[in-house]
């Protein structure tokens, strides 16, 4: 078997092809939920603790340069060592949404599955019916 007819069998298998389409759905969902979360969870946050502004939140570790303005961007453009923890923040609530999501799908999921009624069992073969008879019938004696 050539490595070419090889390839095309282990690209058109169903798992492959379910497994690509997993993974653009996915990143597709996760920018969904990173916007969600920069754009509308963070900045209700940030209102209820007054006007704080996560993607601002650092600590510089190096000495800050002269003339470098003093914001996160200027910052790491100019190189210095800064600990930006609020952007962890930000994409730690982002795991934990998506993370969720995804529980409840695969929750969802699972109770589909077990909705599904189970095919009723196969009915015995005839002579097992009858040699069943004939073990119970000896039994008696």
């Amino acid at each position: 078997m050539s490595m070419c007819s090889e390839f095309k069998e282990f690209a058109l298998k169903g798992n492959v092809m379910d497994l690509a389409v997993g993974v653009i759905i996915g990143a597709a969902f996760g920018k969904i939920v990173d916007s969600l979360v920069k754009d509308i969870i963070m900045p209700i946050v940030g209102s209820i603790f007054g006007n704080l502004d996560f993607a601002n939140m650092y600590t510089v570790l190096g000495e800050m340069p002269a003339g470098v303005e003093n914001n996160l961007a200027a910052l790491k453009e100019a190189g210095v060592p800064v600990l930006a923890y609020g952007s962890f923040i930000t994409v730690a609530i982002n795991f934990i949404i998506l993370a969720f999501i995804i529980f409840q799908m695969v929750r969802v999921m699972n109770k589909m599955k077990r909705a599904e009624p189970e095919a009723a069992p196969e009915a015995p073969a005839a002579d097992i019916v009858l040699l069943t008879e004939i073990r119970d019938a000896l039994k008696k004696k």
